[in-house]
């Protein structure tokens, strides 16, 4: 995929961009290590103080970086400011918690003292997804920096301004300038990388293929890696809960980012005795949403980012149908300039459908009805992902059951699935490993030394 920015909304190439040279990676490789070296050793008291600002720029020009995003992937623009502020927060949770989360931790052993002492590893290359251009970045990027590792990034192709904002931010706010780096290269050159002795872990976040390839690169060189998958939610609705509350949340659960979220509820699986009720009102829901213009305030579904991905939709849609699932509304391409596809709800999807067991990376619902709360986590672990899920019952006994039952990375009751930088984040299965946010997330890229003193 070329290097560039082309907008979803009209299919129009706003700038492209010449990828970095051999000799200009090496150069900015160089230049990370030499920063670490200093890097490391800096108090966690200036990281900080360097990483609060970087959260006051987000701030101050939230609007620039809120209509990047928007130009390059799509994203509607009230989304594309909330994800700027989200980044500040994140900023400023680490700038106040990193000293204590990485404080050496006392152990009682036979020794007169030991203890573990947490001390950053190096250069971490991040590989990162055009859904969330800003947010994937920053959530890596701050724990990473305040333990003392220095980053490099490699963005997804169709996103290169965003990339280079991100750096520009990191800079501004007073980080050397080896710190963060921005690589303008393609994916394989990227897995090609993890070779390179300077580079001592990676993370990923993006497909399974590409989160595959990367590991592998990084597996025969022995060094560690965080992969964040795809993911295919489910969505419990049992026949005790707030019906309305959780109508109300299904909404923005499937259809934030235009659909294109790892962490949206992508299977609605409903008690039986509501059921038809749920798709009803759903359905009704998803009608009222306007589709348009990303940059207008009121648009609640933009373009989704590709092409590619606008044809992948097209042809899970159609598949999923000819199988013999129920499609309440939506289930067509919009006949309009840009990659525009209408909010769809697909009920009683078959287990024979070739798709029933995919993810669906756009604004598609599909919808399952069980009997009971067996069934129904059953269905929720019958798939190769294991990201997060929401389940909603306002009985405690059956809150327990979903929490211990469900497979996933995160458990949901009553609320929405989502990320939050107090608390870890990641899945299970083909969904990835590892874990960010939280001090889980700080965590990842340090060495933990054991220290013992006689």
């Amino acid at each position: 995929m070329a290097i560039a920015t082309i907008n979803p909304a009209n299919g129009q190439t706003v700038q492209t961009f010449t990828p970095d040279s051999a000799a200009a990676v090496d150069a900015k490789l160089d230049l990370a290590q030499e920063t670490f070296r200093s890097f490391r050793a800096l108090p966690f008291t200036q990281r900080g103080q360097w990483l609060r600002r970087a959260a006051d720029i987000l701030e101050e020009r939230r609007e620039e970086w809120a209509h990047l995003m928007t130009l390059e992937m799509g994203k509607p623009i009230q989304q594309a400011i909330a994800e700027v502020n989200k980044c500040a927060l994140v900023c400023r949770f680490y700038a106040d918690q990193a000293e204590e989360f990485l404080a050496d931790e006392m152990v009682a052993t036979d020794a007169s003292q030991s203890f573990i002492a947490y001390q950053p590893l190096g250069v971490i290359l991040a590989v990162m997804p055009w859904n969330f251009p800003f947010w994937q970045v920053f959530r890596f990027a701050a724990p990473a920096l305040m333990a003392g590792n220095v980053g490099l990034l490699k963005h997804a192709s169709n996103v290169p301004q965003c990339a280079l904002a991100i750096a520009e931010i990191f800079h501004t706010a007073g980080f050397p300038g080896g710190a963060f780096q921005t690589l303008l290269i393609g994916g394989k050159a990227a897995s090609e990388l993890m070779a390179d002795d300077r580079i001592q872990a990676g993370t990923l976040t993006g497909s399974e293929p590409a989160g595959a390839s990367f590991a592998s690169a990084a597996a025969s060189q022995i060094k560690k890696t965080v992969l964040e998958l795809g993911g295919s939610d489910p969505f419990i609705v049992l026949e005790d809960a707030d019906l309305d509350q959780a109508i109300q949340t299904a909404v923005p659960a499937r259809m934030q980012n235009n659909g294109q979220s790892c962490i949206a509820a992508k299977r609605f699986i409903v008690q039986a005795s509501i059921a038809e009720e749920f798709f009803q009102r759903l359905t009704k829901e998803f009608q009222a949403l306007k589709v348009g213009d990303p940059s207008e305030p009121d648009t609640n579904i933009g373009p989704l980012a590709t092409p590619d991905i606008l044809a992948d939709i097209v042809d899970q849609v159609e598949q999923t149908i000819a199988a013999g699932a129920q499609c309440r509304c939506g289930g067509k391409a919009l006949d309009q300039p840009g990659n525009y596809y209408p909010p769809t709800l697909l009920t009683d999807v078959p287990p024979t459908a070739p798709t029933y067991r995919q993810e669906f990376f756009g604004p598609v619902a599909l919808g399952f009805t069980v009997n009971n709360l067996e069934e129904a986590i059953a269905l929720a672990n019958d798939i190769p992902f294991g990201l997060g899920a929401s389940a909603w019952t306002s009985n405690r006994e059956n809150q327990q059951k979903l929490i211990r039952g469900i497979e996933a990375g995160a458990v949901f009751i009553n609320g929405m699935t989502k990320s939050d930088p107090r608390i870890p984040f990641g899945g299970i299965k083909r969904s990835g490993f590892g874990r960010e946010l939280g001090r889980m997330g700080i965590l990842e890229f340090v060495n933990a030394k054991t220290v013992w003193i006689g």
